[in-house]
């Protein structure tokens, strides 16, 4: 019986990368011909328009809406004129501010890039541009994450509920 669970979890687990094997595709096969390889162009559209790309879930999925989803909840939510000037206000603030350092990591995952490819990288400047990279990503982060703490504070608590509960959370 043993013997025949592990076989049954074993081919569960093996045949995808089995399957994977005999068509001749690598997990990354395509990949290859991205601009910047570690960025999907959605990846790079989201970082250069200021989406947030799920930054903000330490925040969003414990309670602090983002102020770009609460607009999208607005009517059902009935935010006040003044509530939704405030969001939009924030909104607009957070992708000024997110655009930026969106940008700088493109920019940063570019220059990564390139040292790969034009065999160029060495462990210093490994080190130096992964450094950068995780500054920025953190630095973006927080971005996203302080317009989400700062928006709860703008709805009453029936609102933060009704918002909840419209996007699943409860």
């Amino acid at each position: 019986m043993k013997f025949a669970l592990l076989v049954i979890v074993f081919a569960a687990f093996a045949s995808p990368a089995v399957a994977q094997h005999q068509h001749g595709q690598a997990p990354y096969a395509g990949l290859q011909q991205r601009p910047i390889k570690a960025l999907s162009e959605q990846q790079t559209a989201d970082l250069r328009a200021g989406r947030g790309m799920g930054l903000a879930l330490a925040a969003e999925l414990n309670g602090y809406p983002g102020p770009v989803h609460v607009l999208e909840l607005g009517d059902q939510l009935r935010l006040t004129d003044a509530q939704r000037g405030r969001m939009q206000a924030l909104k607009d603030a957070m992708t000024a501010e997110a655009i930026p350092v969106g940008e700088k990591l493109v920019s940063q995952e570019t220059a990564l890039d390139r040292a790969f490819a034009d065999r160029t990288i060495s462990p210093a400047a490994l080190q130096a541009l992964t450094g950068e990279i995780g500054q920025t990503h953190g630095a973006l982060r927080a971005v996203h994450l302080k317009y989400h703490l700062t928006a709860a504070a703008v709805l009453t608590d029936q609102q933060m509920m009704q918002y909840r509960h419209l996007r699943g959370y409860q």
